[in-house]
């Protein structure tokens, strides 16, 4: 049972940043209970089981709050004034540059605690009498498309990365599959190529396939490696007919959706063998050992997670990193050096897989801009790491522990939703300087002209459910904004990189309002822009500071919203509302989005309403509604560019019954682009962004 909450406990979360009362979907008023602040206080390593508990939080609460320390990381505005901690005594303050060079100094009488930041973006050395932090002093907007497109008003393409064709690819798409789509996608006049988030996942468990739901969010899956890119096309045949892989391959790659344990399997017996016989080419180890050298420990830690975890999984011990010895929770300890060096080769292989990854990676930017396009690849941010994988192993001073992020109740999801994922402790976050955080973001930033940031809104709060509770026993968790915001627009501008924030779903206006202010793009989505009577908004009235689309990964394509596909899904997969006759709805729908398409100049009549079956019209017309909308980036995802019928991902308990994550393109990658319905989509967006 629930205990009462007291006045000490609400003010000790709400110093933790830990919300007491909230809103919920429908802007009703709501109490967190007490059990769960206790349990989201412990994970904040603020103790709150009892009365002496809460007071003593209290008291450290305090200490930090007094602001007698400084944080190891402060940000600022270019120019503007920002604050230190005050003290009553004078202090002698100096700022260095990120090269040591001395850009301003002086004396900070008592009392006093403000200075000027540099009006120049980027990262500072402060010294104040002997303690030292890090300045961010961020420009006034993160680097945006007016900085990039001149007069264009640029559109894009969506795909995800593992259903990308090309002959020989083993049943799985590489980076060369992107090379290959990012310049077909060129030449039909896009700018960019957005793409799934490629992550680092489980190598020794490649039957957790979802992109949002990493090991790591600093490396990359090394499955998607073209194994011919690391030696020669004779050497890779030579070690698939050692292995006796041809036939496994040759039905890998005419299948479908993808077997990704099959797969996966394949695609690593022969980047081993690789690895075996690179080993031996002296230029080809300096390369790799000077990577090494420069990634540091972070990818040392990285590659000693991969190897534990194939170990403990080959030995009964498989899952997350909590079910290891107690010796080999610590990634510093003596036991797991000593793993180290018992299996230097398995961890060198793990390090190599991810200099080869990011090599790929880069070459696949360096294709999409060399092929015209202005923007390139836009990588994406899954919003969290599982809490037994590589990131949450290696860098556990940085990670809440014993909380997954997820989502209350609302109208769509009525028991609320446990994402069992894990992210970064706000606590954790001030008392590391954000290390982690920049690491991240400069990592989705290395090789991509963009970066879409998944539900945005955990920039400044997300809901934290405690391990063993259900989903709606969480509270809500707020998060430094205006930090995160700089430290995000700093990095844009540094990477010269344009952010985009998944905004989608219940997110309060003055949000919106904040992140657009700091040129982040929020998102607009067809299915989702309508008015109060049911219909279509005019794409004239779509926002102005957010990209605009046709439909994401996880909603229905254009197709199979028409043909009432995502119905017959929902349906089958128990997600729909007995309640209401969504074949009926979706009849009356048609007609209102024919009517809009109709008022918008996409569509030629509006009485010859096309039948659930005639896709081609609808599809072309959508294309050009979305394309009117004055955003400053419109993206279509690759199903809505080519008619396709499903889509990508159906969120919720459906991977038994739909093949979340395993569709594959129609054709290679390099004809992806070259039937009908793709040329005429094509053609009517980059007429209508940029010639209308």
């Amino acid at each position: 049972m629930n205990a009462p909450l007291d006045d000490r406990l609400a003010l000790l979360a709400e110093q933790a940043g830990v919300d007491v009362y909230w809103r919920d979907a429908l802007d009703r008023p709501q109490s967190t209970p007490a059990d769960t602040l206790r349990a989201v206080l412990r994970a904040l390593d603020l103790p709150a089981d009892n009365a002496d508990d809460v007071e003593a939080s209290l008291q450290r609460m305090e200490q930090e709050r007094s602001g007698r320390q400084l944080p190891r990381l402060l940000t600022a505005d270019a120019g503007e004034r920002f604050i230190v901690p005050v003290v009553p005594r004078g202090r002698v303050w100096k700022l260095l540059a990120d090269d040591g060079t001395l850009v301003s100094e002086g004396q900070l009488p008592s009392g006093e605690g403000q200075l000027d930041a540099p009006s120049l973006p980027g990262y500072y050395t402060l010294f104040v009498d002997e303690d030292e932090v890090t300045l961010a002093v961020a420009p006034p907007r993160t680097f945006g498309i007016g900085d990039i497109a001149a007069a264009r008003r640029p559109w894009g393409m969506a795909v995800q990365m593992s259903g990308l064709r090309r002959p020989g690819d083993g049943g799985i798409g590489d980076f060369t599959a992107l090379e290959a789509c990012a310049k077909a996608a060129a030449e039909k006049g896009a700018d960019a190529l957005a793409i799934s988030p490629l992550h680092a996942l489980f190598a020794a468990a490649p039957e957790r396939y979802s992109p949002y739901a990493p090991s790591s969010r600093l490396f990359l899956n090394g499955l998607y490696i073209d194994p011919v890119r690391t030696s020669t096309a004779p050497t890779v045949r030579a070690v698939i007919d050692t292995h006796n892989l041809r036939q496994e391959l040759a039905e890998l790659e005419w299948l479908e959706l993808i077997d990704w344990p099959r797969a996966a399997r394949a695609r690593m017996t022969i980047l081993r063998s690789l690895f075996e016989s690179a080993s031996v080419d002296l230029a080809h180890s300096e390369r790799f050992g000077a990577f090494r050298r420069e990634q540091g420990e972070p990818l040392e830690r990285h590659a000693r997670f991969e190897a534990l975890h194939a170990d403990f999984s080959a030995h009964g011990r498989p899952g997350g990193w909590q079910g290891w010895p107690a010796a080999f929770h610590d990634p510093a300890s003596r036991e797991v050096a000593a793993f180290a060096r018992e299996h230097s080769r398995e961890v060198a292989f793990h390090a190599w897989l991810q200099w080869l990854a990011k090599r790929g990676l880069e070459g696949a930017q360096k294709a999409a801009r060399d092929a015209g396009m202005a923007i390139g690849l836009i990588a994406d941010l899954a919003v969290g790491a599982d809490s037994g994988g590589s990131h949450a192993w290696a860098h556990q001073a940085e990670v809440l522990k014993g909380l997954s992020v997820g989502a209350p109740p609302d109208a769509l999801n009525r028991l609320g939703q446990d994402w069992g994922l894990t992210t970064f402790s706000p606590r954790g976050l001030r008392d590391t300087g954000f290390k982690g955080f920049i690491g991240m973001l400069r990592a989705a930033l290395a090789h991509a002209g963009g970066v879409r940031i998944d539900h945005v809104l955990g920039l400044k709060r997300l809901w934290m459910v405690p391990h063993g509770a259900g989903a709606t026993e969480g509270a809500y968790v707020r998060y430094p904004l205006a930090d995160m915001l700089r430290l995000i627009a700093l990095e844009s501008h540094l990477h010269r990189a344009i952010v985009i924030g998944e905004d989608l779903g219940t997110v309060p206006a003055d949000f919106r309002q904040a992140i657009g202010d700091k040129g982040v793009l929020g998102i607009r989505v067809l299915w989702f822009e309508r008015a109060a009577d049911g219909g279509f908004v005019s794409p004239h009235e779509w926002s102005e500071k957010a990209m605009a689309t046709t439909s994401t990964h996880d909603v229905p394509t254009v197709a199979g919203w028409w043909s009432g596909r995502d119905v017959e899904w929902r349906k089958k997969t128990g997600l729909d509302d007995p309640a209401v006759d969504e074949t009926a709805q979706r009849e009356r729908d048609r007609v209102l989005l024919w009517r809009a398409l109709y008022a918008s100049g996409s569509a030629w009549n509006e009485e010859a309403l096309p039948t659930p079956d005639d896709i081609s019209p609808v599809v072309v017309a959508a294309a050009r509604h979305v394309a009117l909308a004055p955003a400053p980036l419109a993206i279509y995802p690759v199903e809505d560019i080519l008619g396709l019928h499903e889509q990508p991902n159906l969120p919720g308990p459906t991977d038994a019954i739909h093949p979340n994550w395993r569709r594959r393109m129609p054709d290679s990658s390099s004809r992806l682009f070259d039937g009908p319905i793709a040329h005429a989509v094509c053609d009517v967006i980059d007429k209508t962004r940029n010639r209308t």
